[in-house]
């Protein structure tokens, strides 16, 4: 049996879920517009585990969302998810954060999961309709003819928070829009149990989450 719990930090939403064996069991999450994982992160831990009536020596193993998306938010939810690795002595799992923002979909074609960044550039990637990645992650800036080669054969789904900019500027009939869809901890269960049944570990001393371009200070 594998009992998991996955932490997502990568957006303003601030994520933990239960899992096990694959099955979501428990979620807290808080989609404020302004981030409060330094407040609530370790409480949702707390209660999560409480209200399962588990301890953290329960544990198998913690999932962590390794990004891309915010410096601040990748750090606290990383911070945590070592410390209790080490601790605790238990495996630390990572989940790309465009991935699991892609198993939000159920419908079929190819599926761009974006994360608002700058102006009009987006953390994105492409999927195929199997949630395969199939185009590599990138800060993308957003143009009328981006991801013609997609729309051009089929259905094309967009998800995420980045969504809004592109709706303004593609018109293209196989185009579909979910906006304002943030990561959560929920559709991180499944893939890390699949990471845990391979043992597809990090280095918990040298993990760094992925965060695709440099900070930069507002």
């Amino acid at each position: 049996m594998s009992v998991i719990l996955c932490l997502e930090t990568a957006s303003t939403n601030c994520s933990v879920a239960l899992g096990v064996n694959g099955d979501v069991i428990s979620v807290k999450e808080d989609f404020s517009s302004s981030f409060s994982h330094a407040e609530r992160l370790h409480i949702f831990i707390r209660d999560i585990l409480a209200e399962n009536n588990l301890e953290l020596s329960g544990l198998d193993a913690i999932a962590i969302s390794k990004g891309p998306g915010s410096y601040t938010g990748l750090r606290i939810g990383v911070s945590a998810a070592k410390g209790l690795c080490y601790s605790l002595n238990l495996p630390l799992i990572s989940v790309s954060t465009l991935t699991s923002i892609a198993h939000q979909v159920t419908d079929n074609g190819f599926i761009v999961p974006m994360l608002d960044a700058r102006r009009m550039e987006v953390y994105t990637a492409v999927f195929d309709e199997n949630k395969n990645q199939i185009e590599k992650t990138t800060a993308k800036i957003l143009e009328p003819t981006s991801y013609l080669d997609q729309l051009e054969k089929g259905k094309t789904i967009f998800i995420g928070s980045g969504v809004a900019k592109f709706t303004e500027i593609c018109t293209h009939s196989n185009a579909v829009f979910i906006p304002e869809k943030l990561p959560s901890a929920r559709e991180m269960v499944h893939l890390a149990n699949a990471k845990y049944q391979t043992g597809d570990f990090e280095d918990v001393a040298y993990f760094e989450p992925y965060y695709l371009k440099d900070f930069m200070a507002g």
